[in-house]
């Protein structure tokens, strides 16, 4: 069996002429935890679901989850995948007891038998779901509970969730959390997780994966990247020079007179030396969440020159 539960090799997909949703993506994610997915919209988040879940063929390259080529995915590997997507598409017309039967006779069945209630009446109980209720009777943030609940119970090995809390109140967001948490500790699925809220993804996530342009751009743990990029407070006794040409520069802003600065993968004792020599009267480093740092390194990425993008996207990934 494979260490990784996803793989990918030189995974390309091209929409119309020239236009590529993946390029020669390289991306293995190993079995357990939790593998967060981000990126800005058009970076091929989705597009890499959809072939992983045998929904879509790739250009070119392959891709391989539970050790099967994903377009050769059957009834028995299916039933190892859960997925649940920001819409949370379930039948309106059917009866939240209903569809819970309908599930259990497909999970439960001879040489399935993945079905676990215990874990469907665990998450359902984070939520205000009603068994007499018609699917279409429940509020967004119900359906979304009601969508993991079905996913876990059937005890994935993999689950895969695309913006699952996409429009959920705080209430049901924090519910919807809590009860992934709990899932995570007990059922033992690994977590394919994409979401744009850098909070979700402090507070779950054992790996971030980013994304940009269908490219790995970085790999490691949320920790780890945070300590790539430094935030640097100066004060230029007039006004501040240009700081676009220094190494690593991402982000820079002045704030009540005091110029803001993030820098990537920079060593602090150089970067003070380069600050003084550009005339800083005083220069202070500090830590940087995860939400300013990601938005940074997505933000210069996205509005660099393409050449520049393509000379930096060979440097960006780090296992």
């Amino acid at each position: 069996m494979s260490d990784w539960l996803i793989e990918t090799e030189a995974l390309c997909r091209s929409f119309g002429k020239g236009k590529k949703a993946l390029n020669e993506l390289n991306l293995r994610l190993p079995r357990g935890g939790v593998h967060a997915i981000v990126g800005a919209n058009g970076a091929g988040k989705s597009t890499l679901f959809r072939i992983l879940l045998g929904f879509m063929a790739p250009s070119s390259g392959s891709a391989r989850v539970l050790g099967v080529d994903s377009q050769a995915l059957g009834p028995a590997e299916r039933a190892r995948i859960g997925f649940v997507n920001e819409e949370h598409s379930l039948p309106g017309w059917m009866g939240v007891e209903q569809l819970i039967r309908m599930q259990r006779r497909l999970y439960a069945a001879p040489g399935i038998a993945r079905w676990q209630e215990a874990m469907l009446e665990e998450v359902l109980g984070h939520f205000n779901v009603e068994l007499h209720q018609r699917v279409s009777e429940l509020s967004r943030g119900e359906r979304a509970g009601l969508s993991l609940a079905l996913a876990l119970a059937q005890q994935p090995e993999l689950l895969i969730l695309d913006e699952p809390t996409l429009g959920l109140d705080v209430v049901s967001k924090r519910a919807f959390l809590e009860a992934l948490l709990f899932s995570g500790q007990q059922g033992g699925a690994t977590i394919v997780y994409c979401s744009h809220q850098m909070e979700e993804v402090e507070r779950i996530a054992d790996q971030l994966v980013v994304l940009e342009r269908g490219e790995l751009r970085h790999q490691s743990s949320p920790d780890d990247f945070c300590q790539r990029v430094r935030l640097w407070q100066i004060e230029f006794p007039f006004n501040a020079p240009d700081l676009r040409g220094l190494p690593g520069y991402l982000q820079s802003q002045v704030l009540d007179g005091i110029t803001h600065l993030l820098l990537l993968d920079q060593d602090e004792a150089t970067v003070a030396a380069a600050l003084k020599e550009l005339g800083a009267r005083r220069a202070v480093s500090a830590d940087v969440g995860l939400d300013r740092a990601v938005n940074a390194f997505l933000a210069k990425n996205h509005a660099a020159p393409r050449r520049q993008k393509k000379n930096e996207s060979k440097e960006a990934v780090h296992a």
